[in-house]
């Protein structure tokens, strides 16, 4: 069981009771599930750019990535219904905590000049958006294998009903926020 997991069973179910005077442990907000998107903008054109950042997001994440489409066309984005757009991952259980562990731990604070995470990325519902700039800040990405430089969105989908009780799991968790 992964560090996180224990932490949350054991410490943070209790202190959010006691929080927020929830009466049963099922109120307790509990994370649902990581998803994690790469926009491959060009790769609507080129292959070679989707199976790279394929392989780069199956690496860091450990679990096999799927291709998006879009959904409808755009002509000043000269996009096409159907086309490749980029891919995404979706984690739940174990690998999930692994996921955010290695996050919070390993690749935030190779960030350069990082001073915390933004509060301000919650979306009213109780899940949190982190934008990050780079996929070489994660310590599997080789930087001679890599084709482009890009960057992915991390949404971490809580239970929580607002955005308070989301933001004090994620503390909780350690994550980074900035002050």
């Amino acid at each position: 069981m992964s560090n996180l997991k224990t932490l949350y069973k054991e410490k943070i179910i209790s202190e959010l009771m006691k929080e927020y005077e929830y009466k049963t442990v099922m109120q307790v907000p509990k994370l649902e599930k990581i998803v994690i998107n790469m926009g491959v903008g060009e790769g609507a054109r080129e292959e070679k750019f989707i199976e790279a950042a394929l392989k780069d997001l199956e690496t860091i994440t450990g679990q096999k990535a799927v291709v998006t489409k879009a959904r409808k066309s755009i002509a000043g984005f000269k996009l096409r219904e159907g086309q490749t757009i980029g891919v995404k991952v979706t984690l739940r259980g174990e690998k999930m905590y692994y996921f955010m562990e290695k996050l919070i731990h390993i690749a935030l604070p190779r960030v350069r000049d990082f001073r915390g995470i933004s509060k301000t990325s919650f979306d009213g519902h109780g899940n949190y958006t982190l934008g990050i700039k780079e996929q070489l800040i994660f310590p599997e990405i080789e930087y001679d294998n890599i084709l482009k430089i890009r960057g992915m969105d991390i949404v971490f989908v809580t239970t929580a009903n607002t955005n308070k009780e989301a933001e004090s799991l994620l503390k909780a968790f350690k994550m980074p926020f900035r002050n």
